[in-house]
């Protein structure tokens, strides 16, 4: 029935001749090709791979067509102390699936292991319940490979939830809701557009396992980073409809982000499976060659390293894993439309057990010199519990890396300015002009520098100026998760306020940390639903909340009065704002110290003086003003981002309320984070000299 076929592509490729399999399992005796109905609960036949090539396994079944749904039963020895787990009971996902049928429900039944005794192998069948693969046809991409569309300096990247972000929407029709043909409708994508937003930031879409101890709970890893299938999108987020795919749907989704001239990035999880630790699951690679795949433990190979806090980690070390990685990037970059990716703890990808972080790992050399990939928008995490995990600014060129650093220096300056810990003014400017000390080497740029106020993991916007401790009860862990006190400033109240004066300053905070993201220099980073006040109650670690507390609520946001609509449109403003002030998205770094009439940037007292020694210590308000030259263009022909008229950013952190003398010029204000301040249909002369700049707020302005 099988005839020896060959031993790549890697998966189930359909052609001509039938359906060729091939999986890499080099220390395996043998392995049973296991084909089922179209539910994938009955078996119907098994065939041993005839051929074993390399390490990988392979055959060619002739009669093989699309829609066949197969699995592995994978023979070798079991003795967990030396690294193997083999056990043939237990029905194998292929690691290359490109469609996954069923889910794992977090029984005991998918254990490897005896349950009683983790050193004995559990003999209980689990076929008909287990993982299946579905073989597919290659698609054929209406869009080009994936490619980075948005020069860097335009970028405006922005982090969504796939069925958080139109659960609730009332423009997606019910049917829709919650899944990828939803993120595509107009009115979604209208909203962003509206916004600025210029690149799509998705949260994990392949296709996940949830954790045995959450689905014990009722609960589930709505966050998505526990991947089992790195080539099938989640269908969790597909609408289901007749003639569609999760794969087709994801396509068409694509499609319509690229149709209004925007950038997709997926959020990737290559560091570790959902197959956890010694005591997970038996899902996948675990089973097929669990001394390939994993880092496991020098002083005991049945314990696995976790640096990641999830139980295992891949050894993107071995060149068939790292292959692993290599063709999913490629899957979803050149046949599924995707622009990026984010990479989930990155420093795990890059780490040698022996070595540690190598900014030269095979990883990263591998990305470099591919003709798609290096390509893409690249954008590292990068941190993770290991040893040497915290990795910021040492990535290669052309990578870009979420930078808390920014994040907490914006928190501690704007929210923290009466507490011990409160970040100065040496900060916020180092922070503002994109990290230099992290980033302006080896020929990066400041774009290198991912600026986020709020991301996925922590409070929302809302959250931050409403709550001084986290609310995680429906966690399940009594409270214990997620990162502990806020440090911030909930303005005198715990949580959401009847009190005009405390919902008053809370917008005006959330306005002016929204302004200082989005006029800092480095690529701007919003988190989804934090222009419509979303709240989570407190929640900072909702990675298992798939309900109300992180789904968006857009009921009332697009009355033109609600808070939510006029949160939406200023976030929208400050995204046009800084399309129009090109020295406040430079990709150059500017000069330290400019010369009389050269481009720079110039930091000035209140009073118009320069900054002292004791100004940046003890200061809470300063002036930005960005000069600029006569030239239009740099030595590429592209706009420099050094032209484009003279810019004053007036910032003042303090609860009182400052003046500022102006420099010279005829000035016209911009915007206001103040509401009382903020100008109406467009620029205005101002024509207060000195400007006045109310507590807890900044006033931009330009010539």
């Amino acid at each position: 029935m099988l005839s020896p076929g060959t031993p790549f592509p890697l998966g189930a490729t359909l052609s001509p001749h039938g359906v060729n399999f091939a999986i890499t399992a080099p220390t395996a005796e043998s392995i049973e090709l296991c084909l089922f109905d179209s539910t994938g609960q009955n078996e119907q036949q098994r065939l041993r791979l005839p051929a074993c090539t390399d390490g990988v396994w392979h055959g060619l079944l002739p009669a093989g067509r699309e829609g066949l749904v197969y699995a592995y039963r994978v023979h070798g020895p079991w003795a967990p102390h030396e690294g193997q787990r083999f056990n043939p009971a237990k029905l194998l996902l292929d690691p290359y699936a490109k469609e996954i049928v069923g889910r794992y429900d977090g029984s005991d039944l998918f254990l490897g292991h005896d349950p009683a005794n983790p050193d004995r192998r559990d003999s209980r069948d689990n076929g008909p319940v287990a993982l299946k693969a579905r073989v597919t046809a290659r698609a054929s991409a209406a869009t080009p490979a994936g490619h980075a569309r948005i020069a860097p300096g335009e970028r405006v990247l922005y982090e969504l939830h796939v069925r958080g972000q139109t659960r609730l929407h009332p423009g997606v029709p019910a049917a829709l809701r919650g899944t990828y043909a939803g993120l595509a409708e107009p009115a979604v994508l209208d909203h962003l557009q509206r916004l600025g937003v210029t690149t799509l930031s998705l949260m994990p879409v392949q296709h996940r396992a949830d954790e045995q101890r959450l689905q014990h709970m009722g609960l589930s890893n709505y966050w998505g980073y526990t991947t089992i299938g790195w080539f099938a999108p989640e269908s969790r987020y597909w609408s289901g409809r007749p003639g569609t795919t999760p794969a087709s749907e994801f396509r068409a989704m694509a499609d319509a982000v690229h149709a209004r001239g925007m950038e997709l990035v997926i959020d990737v999880v290559y560091n570790h499976s959902a197959e956890t630790d010694e005591f997970g699951p038996t899902l996948s690679m675990r089973g097929i060659d669990n001394a390939l795949y994993y880092h496991l433990r020098p002083d005991d190979r049945a314990l696995y390293e976790n640096w990641t806090g999830t139980g295992n980690c891949l050894n993107l070390g071995e060149p068939r894993v790292l292959q692993l990685v290599m063709d999913s990037l490629r899957f979803w970059a050149c046949e599924m439309g995707v622009d990026g990716f984010r990479f989930d703890l990155a420093p795990i990808l890059a780490r040698d057990a022996r070595r540690g972080f190598d900014p030269r790992a095979p990883f990263l050399a591998a990305i470099a010199q591919d003709p798609v990939l290096s390509r893409t928008l690249l954008i590292a995490e990068p941190w993770d519990i290991g040893p040497g995990g915290y990795r910021l600014g040492e990535f290669p060129p052309g990578w870009l890396e979420w930078n808390d650093r920014y994040r907490d220096t914006q928190r501690g300056f704007w929210l923290r300015q009466d507490r011990d810990d409160r970040a100065g003014l040496g900060e916020f400017a180092h922070r503002f002009t994109a990290s230099s000390t992290q980033f302006a080497h080896s020929g990066r740029a400041p774009t290198a520098s991912v600026n986020f106020i709020t991301a996925h993991d922590g409070f929302t916007l809302r959250d931050l100026v409403s709550y001084d401790e986290r609310h995680n009860e429906a966690n399940g862990e009594d409270n214990r998760d997620g990162h502990g006190h806020n440090m911030s400033n909930n303005c005198g109240v715990e949580g959401p306020s009847d009190d005009p004066a405390v919902r008053a300053l809370r917008s005006r905070l959330q306005r002016a940390l929204l302004a200082t993201l989005m006029l800092s220099q480095g690529t701007p980073m919003l988190l989804a639903g934090d222009e419509l006040g979303h709240s989570q109650q407190g929640n900072n670690n909702a990675y298992c909340q798939d309900n109300e507390t992180t789904w968006l609520a857009w009921v009332g946001a697009s009355a033109p009065d609600s808070e939510a609509a006029r949160l939406s449109a200023f976030v929208a403003r400050l995204a046009a704002l800084r399309r129009e002030a090109p020295a406040l998205r430079s990709n150059r770094w500017w000069p330290a110290d400019p010369a009389e009439g050269a481009p720079g940037i110039r930091w000035l007292r209140p009073d118009g003086a320069p900054m002292t020694p004791d100004d940046w210590r003890t200061g809470t308000a300063l002036a930005v003003l960005f000069t600029h030259a006569a030239t239009t263009a740099n030595d590429t022909g592209q706009d420099d981002g050094r032209n484009g008229g003279g810019w004053l950013v007036m910032v003042n952190a303090g609860a009182q309320d400052v003046a500022f003398t102006l420099p010279p010029g005829a000035w016209r204000s911009c915007l206001a984070t103040a509401p009382e301040l903020d100008p109406a249909g467009g620029a205005h002369p101002l024509a207060d000299d000195p400007a006045h700049v109310p507590f807890s707020s900044l006033r931009i302005a330009r010539t």
